[in-house]
């Protein structure tokens, strides 16, 4: 007769592997809410903290901070990703522009390690760079739709929607924490500069962004 085993070994392994997921997942959500509030010089210590973990539970997961802040930046960019998308799908041209514009600086407004990632500080991390470069394909394709139809000022590129993006909200910034919808004004006067009416030729060419480098 064969000796019988016990019923308990075989759940061990999907026991841990659930137990695992759920380190991970705290992790991904302690990192996301004081990467927002903080930015990316967040320590390490203060994620595994507040995810109620171990710093090396943190380093079992993932092998820098750097992999970690990438993790949770690329999140973000994905749902800018899909939210652009959505609306280029579903509203005329100019209003799809403008709502993405509003939702991309409303998302830096909200988000200090997003806007810190963005601008440089991971520069080097190759699936940041991935997401922001079909970021700015998507904004090309939302500018590009605008323009054809009239909406923008014929003149203006996805390279500078982009660069005004960042600038409306570091115009912004200093004036954050006492006035935290000042962006909203700077937002509205970009988008009526954006508009065809009574324009004049601009007196510099569009920038080519680094990002679209492969």
């Amino acid at each position: 007769m064969s000796e019988r085993v016990p019923a308990t070994i075989p759940q061990q392994e999907p026991l841990l592997r659930v137990d695992a997921r759920r380190n991970r997942e705290r992790l991904v959500a302690a990192a996301r809410d004081l990467l927002a509030r903080e930015g990316t010089e967040v320590s390490i210590a203060d994620i595994a903290a507040q995810a109620g973990v171990g710093k090396g539970t943190v380093f079992r997961h993932y092998a820098s901070k750097d992999a970690l802040v990438a993790e949770v930046v690329c999140e973000v960019l994905e749902a800018l990703l899909s939210r652009g998308r959505e609306l280029a799908s579903t509203l005329p041209p100019a209003d799809a522009l403008r709502a993405f514009m509003t939702e991309a600086v409303h998302r830096q407004a909200d988000d200090r390690a997003f806007c810190e990632v963005v601008a440089g500080a991971s520069a080097g991390n190759e699936r940041v760079q991935e997401s922001i470069r079909r970021l700015h394909e998507l904004v090309d394709e939302l500018t590009a739709h605008a323009r054809e139809a009239g909406a923008i000022r014929a003149d203006v590129t996805g390279d500078d929607i982009a660069l005004l993006v960042s600038g409306i909200y570091q115009t912004a910034a200093p004036l954050a924490r006492t006035d935290p919808g000042l962006w909203r004004r700077y937002l509205a006067l970009t988008l009526d500069g954006l508009l065809p009416r009574h324009a004049h030729p601009l007196p510099h060419p569009s920038p080519r962004l680094a990002a679209r480098v492969s």
